[in-house]
């Protein structure tokens, strides 16, 4: 008589089936347990070491989905059956699924630890490679998604050659649809490779001026003077003229000013130098020259240039004012003063003025008057 553990199910006898069973189990509880256990045995070797290895192991292991570990098993137990063609095709094509993604996550966990560890490294270092990181990120996924896809695809007996060779002509005909989404997206990719500008960097593009915000796969915001965020598309950014204040060793500086015309000859002369010993008094300031150069409308004009040892801009118009300041000062004790504009009117002849009495008697000045003409007398003749 037939015993109840070898009654035949659906692929098998009872005792199989408590076999796939419990070979399956034990796959799923193996990784759960050894799951937490591997994780600290590592994470205390990580503490005593300088590798990123390790810490990149770790965050690989959190990732590991238990339902997708789960799946696998159960391929892994029905081995022990004797399934039918087509379910075990089946089985088989889900477990096949479910390894590639997880070996997908595994791999993208390892992606995000090398983004983080390097975006670290580089803010403190380099921000322009900071910078590139969310456009690298992005198409790292991309790359790494599409291979996990035709793998997948591959390993269920798709012919992937057609598919790859249709995605190709659909690609073309996306890229013409969002040429406008792709433009800015690989203008992206030039600003971070080039680094024409970083995050932190005071720009000026056309008449916009403001410190660099954010540098996205389409856009780069920036913070204006007046407060508001300034929008740019990143194809825009490379074809326009920008201007890095953020890149400065030094400022040049060039400041004019006037005297009036009354000042003599001997106190002009000493006005270069007096410019020269109030700019050499700034420490962070270096002087180039300075000079009476033009005879102005109103003004005797003086040009003096100076650089300023650092690019901050609140430094320079803290030397500018102390060295204004001073010019005043050292004028004002020279009996020297600035011009300003004036305009001096010079007639050929004086302007005569005639007595007019009125008809009260009262004598008045005024302009002369014309004596009345006669018909006789022609035109200008007096």
């Amino acid at each position: 008589m037939e015993s109840a553990m070898d009654l035949e199910l659906y692929g098998g006898t009872l005792t199989q089936w408590l076999a796939a069973i419990a070979i399956s189990a034990g796959l799923v509880m193996l990784v759960r347990m050894a799951k937490p256990l591997i994780i600290r045995r590592l994470e205390k070797v990580s503490q005593h070491t300088r590798v990123a290895i390790d810490d990149a192991v770790v965050q690989a292991l959190r990732s590991t989905r238990t339902l997708l570990i789960t799946l696998v098993a159960i391929d892994v137990g029905s081995r022990a059956l004797s399934l039918p063609p087509n379910t075990q095709k089946i089985v088989d094509g889900v477990a096949t699924i479910a390894l590639f993604l997880q070996v997908g996550i595994w791999l993208s966990a390892l992606l995000q630890f090398w983004l983080q560890r390097t975006e670290t490294k580089a803010r403190a270092t380099n921000p322009g490679a900071a910078t590139s990181l969310a456009a690298v990120g992005f198409v790292g996924r991309i790359v790494l998604w599409s291979l996990v896809l035709l793998l997948i695809l591959d390993n269920l007996g798709i012919n992937i050659t057609t598919l790859v060779a249709g995605l190709g002509i659909g690609g073309i005909a996306v890229a013409l649809a969002v040429q406008n989404i792709l433009g800015d997206l690989f203008a992206s990719l030039s600003i971070v490779i080039d680094k024409p500008f970083v995050v932190g960097d005071f720009i000026i593009v056309d008449d916009y001026m403001g410190s660099v915000e954010h540098i996205g796969l389409k856009t780069t915001r920036i913070r204006s003077l007046g407060g508001e965020q300034i929008i740019f598309s990143n194809s825009d950014l490379l074809k326009t003229r920008v201007r890095n204040y953020k890149r400065m060793l030094e400022r040049r500086v060039v400041f004019k000013f006037g005297l009036t015309y009354d000042t003599p000859p001997e106190t002009l002369e000493k006005v270069p130098g007096i410019v020269r010993r109030i700019i050499e008094a700034q420490d962070k300031a270096r002087f180039e020259r300075s000079h009476f150069f033009a005879f102005g409308e109103s003004s005797l004009d003086f040009e003096t240039i100076f650089w300023m040892k650092t690019p901050d801009y609140n430094v320079y118009m803290d030397v500018q004012q102390a060295v204004n300041l001073a010019l005043m000062r050292e004028l004002a004790a020279l009996e020297v003063q600035f011009a300003f504009p004036t305009r001096t009117l010079h007639t050929l002849e004086p302007l005569r003025l005639e007595a007019r009495v009125p008809a009260n008697g009262r004598e008045e000045q005024g302009p002369p008057q014309e004596r009345p003409r006669t018909t006789d007398e022609p035109p200008g003749k007096h």
